[in-house]
């Protein structure tokens, strides 16, 4: 069977879902495209200069996304023909209100809850006195609305 058909079949069997499944030869194809940071078989992580070089060429030369995706590499029957107009719609929102910076990859290492395995025993004795002492905040504060409100 060959590779185009093999992905016909996983394309048609995944119709419903909004995005394709790429086979392991697909994934061989585009990790090995240096704008390509990583891929899995649902997703594509664009480099950063990749995106900040597709702004621009849009924006001054004039290029279409299919152009600049063409031009980059990328072979569109595999990342699809919406990709690169999908894509770059995403990065002119994101150039537009946060600038280059925006283009920095913050999935996952920003915010969350705070990590309490493995620390040291002086760790959680700070974090510990920290909770008590937030807590006994939150009852003089609770203390001080019930008086206000028995008044």
């Amino acid at each position: 069977m060959s590779t185009f058909f093999a992905f016909q079949i996983k394309y048609i069997n995944n119709k419903h879902m909004s995005k394709r499944i790429y086979t392991k030869e697909q994934l061989d194809k585009l990790s090995s495209n240096a704008n390509v940071v990583r891929c899995s078989e649902r997703s594509i992580t664009y480099s950063n200069e990749f995106k900040k070089s597709a702004i621009k060429q849009y924006n001054e030369q004039f290029l279409t996304s299919k152009e600049i995706f063409i031009n980059a590499g990328f072979d569109l029957e595999v990342i699809g023909s919406n990709a690169p107009k999908t894509c770059l719609k995403c990065w002119k929102k994101i150039y537009k209100t946060r600038g280059v910076e925006g283009f920095i990859e913050s999935r996952g290492r920003a915010g969350g809850r705070i990590k309490t395995k493995n620390l040291s025993d002086a760790d959680k004795i700070k974090r510990l006195e920290a909770q008590v002492a937030y807590l006994k905040a939150e009852n003089d504060f609770l203390a001080k609305l019930r008086a206000k409100r028995a008044e």
